[in-house]
Order: C-alpha cells, then structure tokens, then sequence
C-alpha cells in the first residue's frame, strides 16, 4: 500500500529558510520516495511504512535542535499529480 503526505514547515525561527530546506534535503535522501515541493508546501510519495518511517524521523531529527510546526495531511494511495 501506498501514502501520499502533504507537509507543511514552519521553523519559530528568524532565519526560517535553511531548516526547510534541511527538511527537504533530508527526505530527498531517500530514493524510494518521490518528493515534490512547490511554494506551499512538500509532498511525499512512497510506500506506507517507508513514508511514515522517513517523515517521522526527519520530524523527530529537527525536534532534537529547534521548534517546528509541521501541518501535515495523510492520503491512503498514490495521488502523485
């Protein structure tokens, strides 16, 4: 089974743009998932357990050195465009 997850970052940062980018950097070292950002938010496609697993522990890196808001939406399946 598949997971489509639509995450949304927010650093309580000035400088808010290299954390994202880290975020984004760090998911993309996965080559078993497809990751797709555009100004608004990053999308991330793959495997269920895969997804989750990479996205929870990219989450948790960040949390170990700074705050972060992250809104995300989980969709069951593969609703890449």
């Amino acid at each position: 089974m598949n997971l489509s997850v639509e995450i949304s970052m927010y650093p309580l940062a000035d400088n808010y743009i290299p954390p994202i980018q880290g975020f984004i950097d760090e998911l993309n070292r996965h080559p078993e998932l497809q990751v797709i950002t555009n100004t608004m938010s990053t999308q991330v496609f793959g495997p269920y357990d895969t997804v989750l697993m990479v996205v929870g522990e990219a989450m948790k890196a960040y949390h170990q050195t700074a705050k972060a808001s992250f809104v995300c939406k989980f969709l069951g399946g593969d609703l890449r465009p």
